[in-house]
């Protein structure tokens, strides 16, 4: 079973301190940064959720090694691409646990996947709902996260679409080779 509750009000807060650490680490280090995104769907005011704050941080392909240093100097270790190509993701210290921290790169579908899906649940109450109550469904009965992902897949790919991604990038989100929870180190 995975754990799906209620929004959250305090969510947004808990983003907010991740981004101020994250930006003024980014920014004491040099490290250009285009935007620290709140994404998933604790960032969906009335989503149920995971209990975990997801954070994009946003930076030129050129950026990428730095903002991986400064999150290695605050405690994360790196874990790689993990098959989504331009976003590497980043295992949190003990003292940020309930937390994915991600560098991507501006532009990239990666990046277009997490801000169209959090803006049109955004938009749209009725998708909201409808993806809250898969949410729930699959949480109850998935015995894995891997499994609780796939059972959420169709409805993301109705999300995708509605927020106007296209065929072709919709299909190549779905191609991504990513491990299974089992076989990434944590």
């Amino acid at each position: 079973m995975i754990t799906v509750v209620d929004y959250d009000p305090g969510w947004p807060e808990r983003f907010a301190r991740l981004r101020d650490e994250y930006a003024t680490a980014m920014a004491t280090a040099g490290v250009p940064v285009v935007a620290v995104e709140h994404v998933g769907s604790t960032s969906v005011p009335g989503l149920a959720a995971k209990p975990v704050i997801d954070c994009d941080i946003v930076v030129a392909r050129a950026a990428v090694g730095a903002a991986s240093e400064v999150l290695t100097g605050l405690g994360f270790r790196p874990l790689g691409e993990l098959g989504i190509p331009l976003r590497w993701a980043f295992a949190e210290p003990d003292r940020l646990a309930g937390t994915n921290t991600y560098v991507i790169v501006e532009g990239s579908l990666a990046l277009r996947n997490h801000l169209a899906v959090r803006d049109i649940l955004r938009r749209d109450a009725r998708l909201r709902d409808e993806y809250a109550a898969v949410k729930r469904r699959v949480g109850a009965t998935a015995a894995t996260i891997d499994d609780y992902g796939q059972g959420k897949n169709a409805m993301v790919q109705r999300l995708l679409a509605a927020a106007g991604l296209s065929d072709a990038d919709r299909a190549s989100i779905d191609a991504n080779q990513v491990p299974s929870h089992d076989e990434v180190p944590r």
